[in-house]
C-alpha cells in the first residue's frame, strides 16, 4: 500500500546533498570532466546565465550547478572550462563555441552557444519535480534511520532497469526530471521490502508513504521461558523452504522481517536448537528458543 500526496514544488531551498556531479549530469548532456584551464587575461566574452522552471517560468534561486564546456564538435569530447554554483552565474570566456549545462539534482538542461563578442545572456529551462519518501507500518511511522530508498528508471518491461539513487533517506527531497520512477523501500537490513511506481510532475513534490507489512523480532536462546539469554549464540533465520534470510551472533539480536512464516536455528555450545515462528505485521516481540538439556 502506498499513500501518495502531490504538492507544489516551488521554491525548493535545500539541495539533495548526496548527488554527485556524475549523477547530476546523468539526465542531460554528459560530456566528460577535465582539468580547468587558467583564466584568459583579455579578449573575453561575458556570458550571464540563469535557469527557470519549465512549467511556471519562475527563476531557480538555489541548488544549481553550472558547468561550461568547450565545444569542439561531435568528434572530440568537450573539456570543462568553467563552473559555478551561483544561481545566476557570470562567466568570462575567450571567444569560441561552448556547451552550457545546468544541473539541478538529477534534472538538468544543456545548450550550445557561440560566444564571439560582447555579452550574452542565456536562460535555460529545467523540467524538474521531486520525490519525498517515508515509510510506515500500519499507522505508525518508521523512524528514518531504519529506512533506505533506491530509485530506478524503468527500461522496457524491466521496472528496475537503471538505478539512479541508492541509499536515499526518508524525508530527503529527491529532485528528478518529469517521469515515472520505480521506488524500492527497505526497512531494516533483511527482507522487509516494499516497491511502488511513482510519477514525478514538473513543478510538484510527490510525497509518498510506503506501508510495510513487517515487524521487528528479538532472538533469544534461554534455559527457560522468560529466562536470561545465552551470550554468543549464533542465530539463523530461514524461510520454510530453507532460504537463509538473516544470520546474527549475540545474546539477543534484533531483526526486522516481512510478515510471514520462518524457521529459527540457534547454535550454542555445540548444540543446535530450532523452532518455527510467525511474524505478524506491526507486532514486535521476542522469539525464544528453549535450550534442550
Amino acid at each position: 500500500m502506498v499513500a501518495v500526496k502531490v504538492n507544489k514544488l516551488f521554491p525548493i531551498t535545500t539541495l539533495f546533498g548526496f548527488l554527485s556531479a556524475g549523477a547530476a549530469l546523468a539526465q542531460g548532456a554528459t560530456p566528460s570532466l577535465g582539468p580547468t584551464p587558467p583564466p584568459v587575461a583579455g579578449g573575453q566574452v561575458i556570458v550571464n546565465t540563469a535557469a527557470a522552471f519549465a512549467e511556471s517560468g519562475k527563476p531557480i534561486t538555489s541548488g544549481l550547478v553550472w558547468r561550461v564546456y568547450e565545444d569542439k564538435g561531435d568528434v572530440t569530447q568537450p573539456l570543462i572550462v568553467a563552473r559555478s554554483s551561483s544561481p545566476t552565474a557570470r562567466f568570462a570566456l575567450p571567444s569560441g563555441n561552448y556547451i552550457i549545462h545546468a544541473a539541478y539534482g538529477f534534472a538538468g538542461a544543456s545548450k550550445r552557444i557561440s560566444a564571439q563578442t560582447g555579452t550574452l545572456n542565456e536562460r535555460l529551462t529545467i523540467s524538474s519535480g521531486a520525490l519525498r519518501l517515508k515509510g510506515a507500518v500500519g499507522d505508525s511511522p518508521i523512524p528514518g534511520n531504519q529506512l533506505s530508498f533506491s530509485v530506478y528508471v524503468p527500461v522496457g518491461s524491466n521496472s528496475e532497469g537503471r538505478m539512479i539513487l541508492s541509499g536515499g533517506h526518508a524525508g530527503d527531497m529527491i529532485r528528478l526530471p518529469e517521469g515515472t520512477y520505480h521506488v524500492v523501500s527497505t526497512y531494516g537490513d533483511a527482507n522487509a521490502i516494499m516497491r511502488a511506481d511513482l510519477k514525478v510532475e514538473t513543478g510538484r513534490v510527490t510525497e509518498a508513504t510506503l506501508n510495510h507489512r513487517a515487524a521487528t523480532v528479538t532472538l533469544k536462546l534461554v534455559a527457560s521461558e522468560g529466562g536470561e539469554a545465552f551470550a554468543g549464540t549464533a542465530f539463523s533465520v530461514l524461510t520454510p523452504g530453507g532460504d537463509v534470510i538473516r544470520e546474527a551472533i549475540g545474546a539477543f539480536p534484533s531483526v526486522t522481517l516481512a510478515e510471514g512464516d520462518y524457521v529459527l536455528i540457534a547454535r550454542h555450545d555445540g548444540k543446535v536448537q530450532t523452532r518455527e515462528f510467525k511474524v505478524e505485521s506491526g507486532l514486535n516481540r521476542d522469539i525464544e528458543i528453549i535450550a534442550q538439556k
